[in-house]
């Protein structure tokens, strides 16, 4: 679900008539949903209409400052109270510990904290709980904010497992990386080059009133978000929505490949279809396969594909298990695009690092290992494999390919991006590897396969 580009504003112009405790209501419930593991995204989509924009807006900013308001709140009540009072409770601190960041005065957010509180069967009796402790941090709000300081917690608003694998990980760099993780992503667009140009887009932009620039071949970044149906033939496939990073997936496959002959190309965990989609507008010949192991997520793929015009065989089924679904001949070209933490798209949604836990890195690193050996022998000698995660871990990325090249000495490692970082310019230093600026964090390998052994 895209982002509201403000932040404020957004809250405070999605429904005027709605009070804002019904807001926090819905705010605290996505908060208490998601720290028992629940997808925020699909939490927002379930909100009414009137409510869901508001609450999207403050849902954001919860998540980016959840770390700093669990450790105030630790400050305010040493025991933790009941779920639902706690996410309210941290609901009001994060956004309100910093008034540059307050979407409202501190003050109106305290009282309608409250009145959340009472207006809700599950937290009235805490409702006097919780004044007392808005009222005490609104008066030692400062020293408050001090003791937390030192917090790694507070300080950057992951969980502390996520930092220090950043640490091991990134030791030079992980302090940027997390700064960029707390600021909210562009929107971006990929231009559908067999129906119009980057600088043609851009002049239709310009027309509606939408700005923006140009971005890496394909892609162009909006100056401020806009729904869809804003933008010029979107329904018709001139464009779609996608990171500059995953724009980076399709060419490096076909690089050094005949896109003029009829390809066979495997898009392996091919949902919501993205990446099939640029498939197809760079390679319109192209005979692609894409899989995804939820026939609900297919849906969306094919969905996808109809509004870009193209065609794809769209199967649900699980990529490591081919005797389901494999009809026995050789790809020309695999893209796997490998199920993993999602440490790098954390700006996009936030509340991915408060979803995952620290051995979730290995269990899905495992499972990344499992299909690159299954399907590996599905490509052709002389075909190419990319493959990707939208991971800043390296056991989900260098690590991964370096162990798969030990063991398969008919891979050849090509030229490839390889960790690309997410960056957001001018407040944080640059990191390494990041090729096309603003964008994702995202792990790349180009493999090909010897022709002879």
């Amino acid at each position: 679900m895209p982002e509201t580009p403000s932040k404020a504003p957004a809250a405070r112009a999605a429904a005027p008539s709605l009070p804002l405790w019904r807001l926090l209501q819905g705010t605290a419930s996505v908060v208490a949903a998601v720290r028992s593991g629940r997808s925020m995204t699909a939490l927002l989509e379930a909100q009414s209409p009137a409510l869901r924009p508001g609450v999207q807006a403050l849902s954001f900013q919860v998540m980016r400052w959840l770390g700093r308001a669990q450790a105030l709140r630790a400050q305010l009540a040493r025991k933790a109270p009941p779920p639902s009072v706690d996410a309210l409770l941290c609901t009001a601190l994060a956004l309100c510990w910093d008034d540059a960041r307050a979407p409202y005065s501190t003050f109106t957010l305290v009282d309608q904290t409250v009145e959340a509180a009472r207006q809700n069967r599950e937290t009235r009796a805490q409702a006097n709980f919780i004044n007392a402790c808005l009222r005490r941090f609104l008066r030692e709000r400062t020293d408050l904010i001090r003791a937390t300081d030192d917090d790694l917690l507070a300080q950057w608003n992951h969980p502390l497992w996520w930092i220090r694998q950043l640490q091991k990980d990134h030791p030079d760099h992980w302090q940027a990386i997390l700064m960029a993780s707390q600021s909210p992503a562009p929107m971006t667009l990929r231009v559908n080059v067999t129906r119009s140009t980057v600088p043609e887009y851009l002049t239709q932009l310009k027309a509606v009133g939408v700005m923006g620039h140009a971005v890496g071949r394909y892609g162009l970044e909006l100056s401020k978000a806009v729904p869809v149906h804003q933008l010029p033939q979107f329904e018709q496939g001139v464009v779609s929505v996608q990171d500059a990073a995953a724009q980076w997936a399709a060419p490096l496959l076909l690089q050094g490949l005949d896109t003029a002959t009829p390809l066979r190309i495997l898009d392996a965990c091919a949902a919501p279809g993205g990446k099939t989609g640029h498939l197809l507008e760079l390679c319109p010949e192209a005979q692609v396969v894409a899989l995804d192991v939820d026939a609900a997520r297919c849906e969306r793929v094919t969905h996808n594909l109809e509004r870009l015009q193209v065609k794809a065989q769209v199967i649900a089924a699980d990529a490591a298990q081919p005797d389901s679904w494999w009809d026995g001949q050789l790809f020309d070209a695999i893209l796997l695009d490998a199920p993993c933490t999602a440490s790098g798209i954390v700006r996009r949604h936030p509340d991915v690092r408060w979803l995952r836990r620290e051995s979730d890195v290995a269990q899905l690193a495992a499972i990344q290992a499992r299909l690159l050996k299954t399907l590996w022998p599905l490509l052709k000698p002389g075909g190419q494999m990319v493959y990707c995660t939208c991971s800043i871990f390296l056991a989900e990325g260098h690590r991964q390919i370096q162990t798969f090249l030990k063991h398969n000495t008919d891979a050849v490692f090509l030229a490839s991006p390889g960790h690309l970082m997410p960056q957001n310019s001018p407040i944080t230093p640059t990191v390494p590897d990041n090729q096309a600026g603003e964008h994702d964090g995202f792990y790349y390998a180009r493999l090909q396969k010897r022709t002879s052994s």
